[in-house]
């Protein structure tokens, strides 16, 4: 049997290569995009091709990811079985910070508009518009991978928490938090073209996987260098801890409903979505609001990251996780 080491670096390698081959198709499709019709062909084909290609990825990712923590658990010795079935079609579709792909796929065309009208030619505006589409594209298969794990986690019992395993290369604000263990249900910390990754664990114990000194001790000084700045690099090799060289915390976009910041969706509302059609059979009302094509749930969808984070207990996360069609 596979040690939990392994399955990690497994799923790592599952992911990068989807996220390679969705970036690999998304150039393709961006040969045909145009500087001078940039914003037309990302509402076009061209665009409907580019979000099709990342959706089929975040699906591809969370159709995988319950195999993946039941092959931990049971390679940790607990069971394998779970108690509900995640939903992969759930998590298709949806950009990191909430709101629908076709929107976040939609800003490297503005981005292409801005550096035209700063100057640059129109070959370095194209090729800055790729850049940001590709790191658009990696970023949202690749937590969707981690939103599915963390999914998956809540759906076992036995599993208690998840260490995060950062590979070199990586940036300053990935290495600190090498080898932390949080809770189950504690939120990832990540930034755009983040492919750390989650290793769940069965119990509170260490798992063999690299420190941040350990991280920083293997690399040239070179990339030490250029990863945490010539003098942080320096004061890291004269005995500064790493943590207090670096500040890793990055912040997200959040709703304020009812008094408190949650982070929501509004992808699957409408009423033919996942969550739409879940609420129209519930009862549930509908209203279009300014701007939208289609009417949408009232009631917000929340992220999974959130409703693990503000569930109290694990029963409290599977029935928010079912109402919401991220299990069933």
């Amino acid at each position: 049997m596979a040690t939990p080491a392994e399955l990690g670096r497994t799923r790592y390698q599952q992911v990068t290569t989807v996220v390679r081959s969705v970036v690999e198709r998304v150039q393709q499709v961006w040969k045909g995009v145009s500087a001078a019709t940039v914003e037309d062909d990302l509402e076009g084909a061209a665009g409907a091709a580019i979000v099709a290609a990342v959706a089929e990825g975040q699906l591809t990712v969370a159709d995988a990811a319950q195999a993946y923590i039941a092959a931990q658990m049971a390679a940790q010795g607990g069971s394998a079985l779970a108690e509900a079935t995640l939903v992969a079609a759930a998590f298709a579709g949806i950009a990191p910070d909430g709101g629908p792909l076709e929107t976040l796929l939609f800003l490297p065309a503005i981005g292409v508009r801005r550096r035209l009208v700063a100057g640059m030619t129109t070959e370095e505006a194209m090729l800055g518009g790729l850049a940001d589409m590709a790191r658009y594209a990696a970023t949202s298969v690749a937590d969707t991978a981690r939103s599915a794990d963390q999914v998956a986690m809540a759906t076992h019992r036995s599993c208690v928490a998840y260490v995060r395993v950062v590979r070199l290369p990586a940036c300053s604000r990935c290495i600190v938090l090498a080898g932390r263990m949080y809770s189950r249900s504690e939120g990832f910390l990540r930034h755009p073209n983040c492919d750390c990754q989650t290793l769940p664990l069965r119990e509170h114990e260490w798992p063999d996987v690299p420190s941040p000194q350990e991280l920083f001790d293997r690399m040239p000084e070179s990339e030490q260098r250029r990863v945490f700045t010539v003098a942080g690099a320096d004061a890291v090799r004269s005995g500064a801890d790493v943590g207090q060289v670096v500040n890793a915390r990055r912040g997200m976009g959040t709703a304020h409903l009812a008094g408190r910041s949650l982070q929501v969706t509004s992808e699957s509302t409408t009423r033919r979505g996942l969550y739409g059609s879940r609420a129209r059979r519930a009862g549930g009302e509908f209203a279009r609001f300014p701007g939208q094509r289609y009417s949408r749930v009232t009631t917000p969808r929340l992220m999974p990251e959130e409703i693990l984070r503000i569930s109290d207990s694990r029963a409290e996360q599977l029935r928010l996780l079912r109402r919401y069609g991220y299990i069933v």
